[in-house]
């Protein structure tokens, strides 16, 4: 059977903004689906200017299933969840072909403005 997606991910642009005031809060999301047959174990490695990178612990994403992770959220990131207004870069290793998105909602403007990006994906 064919297996759809990349294992490897790169994201150059990460910047979690504030919440914010509107309804709608600002946040940033990692989407990770899974298509295949297998369930995926993903790991997201964080890079930054000034320090050095950090990696979560592993994350299941299981077989034809989609998740989207909030950058804030501990129950997906523990203790390497995201600090406000911080510039970085992320990778998205997968033990199986997955297709990744990135999302961000920036609330800090009456125009609130959201987008979503594809990442640059690889095999190994």
């Amino acid at each position: 059977m064919k297996k759809y997606g990349k294992k490897i991910w790169f994201f150059p642009d990460g910047d979690r903004p504030p919440f914010g005031d509107s309804p709608l809060k600002g946040h940033e999301s990692v989407v990770v689906l899974n298509p295949n047959e297998k369930d995926a174990e993903i790991k997201i490695t964080f890079y930054y200017e000034d320090k050095e990178p950090v990696m979560t612990d592993a994350i299941t994403v299981e077989a034809q299933r989609v998740r989207c992770m909030k950058t804030h959220e501990e129950k997906y990131f523990g203790d390497k969840t995201q600090p406000l207004e911080t510039q970085y870069a992320m990778k998205v290793e997968s033990t199986e072909p997955i297709i990744v998105q990135y999302g961000r909602l920036d609330s800090r403007q009456v125009n609130l403005a959201y987008y979503t990006v594809m990442g640059y994906g690889f095999d190994e």
